[in-house]
């Protein structure tokens, strides 16, 4: 039997936004929440900021 490794990103939220998609991905080993874009030919990945400028990071 194949042993299932529990996985480390976890989708928190997603939605269409200016012909792509926002998708907020928490990474469950260090709590930092990220933000992709995907869409139009491009794509894109950065840490979520708070309005103060620090990353944003479940408890």
């Amino acid at each position: 039997m194949i042993n299932k490794k529990e996985k480390r990103f976890v989708i928190k939220g997603e939605e269409s936004f200016e012909g792509g998609k926002l998708v907020v991905i928490v990474d469950k080993e260090t709590g930092v929440n990220y933000i992709s874009y995907v869409g139009l030919g491009a794509s894109a990945l950065t840490p979520l900021l708070d309005e103060k400028g620090n990353v944003i990071a479940e408890k």
